[in-house]
């Protein structure tokens, strides 16, 4: 990877308001400044104080233990985080208060309390146990954005089954694929689910992936009431399940290290890596992160707009929203349907008061156009938050204008699967903001820009972010496969956790993240392994060669690319490309879908015979091709692309 060059922008920064931080839980830069310092002095007492705050059945022996790239936190500990996110609150006298509050497409509205919740997550629990699903075993969720999919993955924590939540827009070979890798024994999924007026047939998906990879089980929840196939053999309805099962259930006391869930992302191979975490440590880390970084209140109603399918929707959701006894809102459709403004009806309907969001969607939101949210009345917003990528200081400043009235803090979260909890963010009470920055790192995160030699960079200097202490919530190990694990993570940087995305740090010690370093495509938040996509491509009987590249996109952040060499003989055409496309769907997912495909007759490749894609994100993004091109086999090959190139854009 070659050093990442920076660019800087002009910093604009917005204060916070005195009437927000008076209420904040770190009212001050120097309150951030004090208990940051504290934390980095030392981390051990300092997560020892933050895990005392939740529910243990046996304290630890020992905070962490660090063998890099290895890491144990609260060791001899044993916890359960269903049992934090449930029993612990109804301790608290949080019963009667609401916990999920679910509205459908179709515009069904479902409220389940913290004791309603609780005896769905233990009938669903007991269930699983009733058909022989043990502590260890791997689980499958597939479902839709309606509750079952939150009381399904507390259900595994809670019985110390690993759930793999898969989202629901992947195709039936992507669903395979991760089946087979963490040797899942039980899938939960449903009839289908709400998009856009249409059903998605997630069942079918099912069916059709366990052809290839069966398994003991299938728990189906009615949600559509569409016709479905059935296997008596395997197949079973959870709404029968639930109506046999019992509403009492003790949680069992589970070591802090017993895995939790294993959640796929995409790589730089075409194979995506099973993201391994563990109880004790994630759940500290989403419980602290959650607190802090959205300042809870007790009447805060939070919606995080992401699909559980995704880490963001794992961790701020589900967990880190009830660890926290808080409101979380759920919603199951697309945010244009039946009209551009269905967040702000929804906004305005369920009083949100935190809304957590793509800048993907912000910028779609920007694009219909500001009447859509001046119809409602978005009085209730106190915080906004935005996730999954870098965004633009126009998008940022929209969306803190006519959002937030100007009045809400924005919190611009930097964080991975990976790292599953917020590592980058403002405290909404104690940091002023800069639109485009993430800010400052939370207190018992340590971040470093440093060089390839992993020598720190100068101030506005682009290189590398790295993560050069253990946090709790950190991966433990990519599932099967530690080697790679090791050395993806640890592996490029000696000493430290590689990111795999180039940042700088301006002279306030605020880092602007700016984007990826490897090839992987980040569309709308989501990352997308470009030899995913281009295995797809070749998988068609007519496509000899391929090449994945990113575009910059205004509204998507990235778009994909093809370049693609067909079989002798095959004619290209639009008719070709649009088949191609729809391709890449059916097998991975419509989020894959490439954006052009632009037929070549050779790729330009080095003599030992590898693609230099460099070049082609060069041609795609209609900039001049740069770099040293003296590898090149045949010169001629980038010069017919370039025409071609030229010829597409006068056409245009």
């Amino acid at each position: 990877m070659s050093d990442i060059k920076s660019v800087l922008v002009e910093n604009r920064s917005f204060p916070p308001s005195r009437e927000f931080s008076e209420s904040s839980r770190v009212a001050s830069t120097e309150e951030y400044e004090a208990l940051y310092k504290r934390a980095d002095e030392d981390p051990e007492g300092y997560w020892s104080e933050v895990a005392s705050e939740l529910h243990w059945h046996k304290t630890w022996e020992q905070v962490l233990h660090w063998e890099l790239p290895d890491a144990k936190w609260f060791v001899g500990g044993e916890t359960n985080l269903a049992y934090n996110c449930l029993d612990h609150q109804i301790t608290k006298g949080l019963g009667d208060k609401t916990a999920i509050l679910f509205e459908g497409e179709p515009g069904d509205v479902r409220k389940l309390s913290f004791s309603e919740l609780h005896a769905e997550v233990c009938r669903f629990s007991n269930a699983l146990l009733g058909m022989g699903v043990v502590s260890g075993d791997r689980v499958a969720i597939y479902l839709p954005m309606i509750p079952e999919a939150a009381i399904a993955m507390l259900a595994c924590a809670r019985i110390g089954a690993i759930h793999s939540v898969i989202f629901g827009g992947f195709s039936a070979g992507s669903l395979s694929d991760r089946i087979a890798d963490a040797g899942i024994s039980t899938v939960i999924t449903a009839d289908g689910g709400y998009r856009r007026g249409s059903v998605l047939e997630l069942k079918k998906n099912v069916d059709e992936a366990l052809e290839k990879t069966p398994v003991e089980r299938v728990i189906v929840v009615q949600r559509c009431k569409n016709e479905v196939n059935w296997d008596n053999e395997r197949d079973h309805w959870y709404h029968d399940l639930m109506a046999a099962a019992s509403s009492e259930h003790q949680a069992p006391a589970l070591d802090s290290e017993h895995p939790l869930f294993i959640l796929y992302t995409s790589g730089t191979t075409g194979k995506p890596k099973g993201i391994l975490h563990t109880t004790g440590g994630y759940m500290c880390g989403v419980y602290q992160s959650t607190k802090l970084v959205f300042d809870i209140k007790d009447d805060d109603i939070f919606w995080c707009t992401a699909d559980v399918g995704w880490i963001t929707g794992h961790s701020y959701v589900v967990y880190g929203a009830l660890l926290n006894g808080t409101t979380t809102l759920m919603y199951e459709g697309a945010p244009n349907h039946p009209e551009p403004d269905r967040f702000w009806e929804l906004i305005a309907k369920h009083k949100a008061t935190i809304l957590y969001t793509a800048p993907t969607a912000i910028r779609a939101f920007m694009r219909w156009g500001d009447t859509w949210p001046d119809k409602h009345d978005l009085s209730s917003l106190r915080l906004l938050g935005t996730v999954g990528e870098p965004i633009n200081p126009a998008a940022w400043e929209w969306y803190r204008e006519r959002i937030g009235g100007n009045r809400c803090p924005i919190v611009d979260t930097w964080w991975q699967t990976e790292t599953g909890s917020i590592m980058v963010s403002p405290l909404p009470g104690a940091i002023a903001t800069k639109p485009g920055s993430c800010t400052r790192a939370l207190p018992g995160v340590s971040i470093k820009i440093v060089n390839r030699e992993g020598q720190p960079c100068d101030t506005n200097a682009g290189g590398f972010l790295v993560i050069d202490k253990p946090w709790p919530s950190m991966l433990r190990t990519i599932y099967g496969d530690h080697e790679r694990f090791t050395k993806t993570y640890f592996g490029e940087i000696d000493g430290v956790y590689f990111a795999g995305d180039g940042a700088r740090c301006d002279e306030d010690g605020y880092f602007w993240v700016m984007g990826r370093v490897d090839d992987v495509i980040n569309v709308s938040g989501h990352r997308l392994s470009t030899m995913e996509v281009e295995s797809a491509l070749v998988s068609h009987p007519q496509v000899a060669e391929v090449a994945v590249v990113a575009k910059p996109d205004a509204l998507k952040g990235q778009v994909i690319v093809a370049f693609v060499t067909p079989m002798g003989g095959v004619e290209t055409s639009d008719a070709l490309a649009i088949e191609l496309r729809q391709h890449v769907a059916k097998e991975i997912g419509a989020l894959a879908r490439p954006e052009e495909i632009r037929f070549a007759d050779a790729l330009p490749k080095t003599r030992s015979g590898k693609i230099m894609r460099r070049l082609l994100r060069d041609l795609a993004s209609g900039t001049k091709v740069q770099g040293d091109v003296t590898t090149l086999e045949d010169a001629s090959v980038l010069s017919a692309l370039a025409a071609q190139h030229d010829e597409d854009s006068d056409e245009a």
